[in-house]
């Protein structure tokens, strides 16, 4: 499977030639058990993103996306990163609940030239599906739109699913290039400055890992699992199988307690979703993993296209049938504490309208809110304005408990919701383990370098 999806690189790669999920592998140079110790470099690159054109990106370890991560809960994780970029940097270990030195935020920036190394532990109950990319102060749509980004796998030893299940990890992206096959980002005062810093940067190339239009195959009557990762900067996808359902089986935070049969998933920025696929079409077909249209808008700059399907990948159906044993779907997948609303010692109130979180943009100087180490509270996010806004909290997960005053009844562990416009959600979270400045902002990357972002002090 890796060899259909295999990733373009160039000739510096510090990677291993094993796959997981059909990504190349950071090599754990730890021999001890339970430490993952790696090598991670940033640095400007010249590469292949659209098939018979070389463009300049900013890549890990030479690669576009970067190499997998992949770690077991309980593990001691250390990674080497240095800076080869021509300027600052850090990387951010999106859903990770780590101290918050490592959490690669605006606050600890990685000068060009320079090395830092993050080391963190796994918790336990943490397994799933998560991401990394930098987050510097106003330029990480930037550096994401030019490549740094890449997937983290953590393992759970007693997972209930078997490991003979086919894995992928898909990690949607999107980009826009000029007439030399360099990637585009908007001119300083034109219209599509205006409707970048409105909508957020969408390109109008789709990638599936470093491929555009990929092929996996699949066996009739074969059961695989889908780990995706949503990595663009400002496009929400709305996916779709053509005449198959979805098994919803995780989140942000890894599995729910019981799988959800779907026939489409919504999959906002930096959200994360791991799917049960069944193979239930005739031997020899294909099907077309799609994008459908989203509205996801403000109406004045709404694209005229956005009422289009996208296709993503191609599932091609082998000749021949399974051999695989009849996959039966556990009743129960896990079982996830329930944060207690009777704990609660504080409602926060957050209002995002266009660039600004409760009338405020982000100042590196100022603390926003302030709150306890172990404290547990609810935060009512409002969208005040007419499109979907993401919006994400550093350092812990969280559980959604109510849209538009409507109870969640699937609790989940999640570190990112989407508020469409004119919308509401609350959330209830506990600040464990970690005190320090955790950022919380719209994930929308250019609303949060226009300062859609704030600061939490844990105390």
């Amino acid at each position: 499977m890796a060899g259909e999806m295999g990733p373009s690189h160039s000739d510096s790669e510090a990677v291993t030639e094993d796959t997981i999920a059909g990504h190349p592998v950071l090599e754990n140079i730890s021999s001890e058990p339970g430490i993952v110790e790696v090598e991670l470099t940033a640095s400007k690159e010249r590469i292949s993103l659209v098939p018979g054109i070389e463009t300049d990106v900013y890549a890990y370890n030479g690669r576009v996306p970067g190499p997998l991560l992949e770690a077991s809960e309980g593990d001691s994780v250390i990674i080497h990163f240095k800076n080869n970029l021509p300027e600052k940097t850090t990387v951010h270990w999106h859903g990770i609940h780590l101290p918050f030195v490592m959490d690669g935020s605006p606050f600890h920036p990685v000068e060009p030239g320079e090395t830092f190394t993050y080391t963190f532990r796994i918790h336990e109950g943490t397994a799933g599906t998560y991401w990394y990319h930098p987050h510097p102060h106003h330029h990480t749509a930037w550096q994401v739109g030019m490549g740094l980004y890449g997937g983290i796998i953590i393992r759970d030893p007693d997972d209930p699913l078997p490991d003979t299940l086919t894995e992928h990890l898909l990690i949607l992206s999107d980009n826009r290039f000029d007439e030399d096959g360099e990637i585009e980002f908007a001119e300083p005062g034109s219209r599509q400055e205006r409707v970048d810093d409105m909508n957020g940067r969408e390109g109008d190339v789709l990638f599936v890992n470093d491929g555009i239009m990929p092929e996996l195959s699949i066996q009739s009557g074969e059961t695989q699992r889908w780990r995706i990762v949503n990595a663009s900067g400002a496009r929400i996808y709305r996916l779709a199988l053509d005449g198959h359902t979805f098994t919803h089986i995780g989140s942000d935070g890894g599995l729910f307690e019981r799988p959800k049969e779907v026939d489409e998933i919504i999959l906002s920025n930096g959200e994360r979703a791991e799917l049960l696929v069944h193979g239930t079409g005739d031997p020899g077909s294909e099907i077309t993993l799609q994008d459908l249209p989203y509205d996801r808008y403000m109406p004045m700059f709404r694209p005229s296209n956005w009422d289009e399907k996208n296709d993503l990948l191609t599932l091609r159906y082998t000749d021949e049938s399974s051999v695989q044993e009849p996959f039966e779907m556990p009743e129960s997948l896990r079982k996830i504490p329930e944060l207690n609303v009777d704990d609660v010692t504080e409602t926060r109130v957050m209002r995002m309208s266009n660039g600004k979180i409760n009338s405020k943009t982000m100042d590196m100087n100022r603390v926003d809110e302030t709150a306890e180490l172990g404290a547990t509270e609810i935060w009512d996010i409002r969208n005040l304005v007419g499109m979907d806004h993401p919006f994400h909290l550093h350092g812990f997960q969280f559980q959604v408990i109510d849209r538009n005053g409507e109870p969640v009844s699937q609790r989940k562990w999640e570190d990112t919701v989407n508020v469409p416009g004119f919308e509401s959600a609350r959330f209830i979270v506990r600040y464990d383990n970690y005190p320090g400045k955790w950022m919380f902002h719209c994930h929308i990357l250019d609303h949060e370098d226009q300062g859609m972002m704030g600061v939490l002090e844990v105390k």
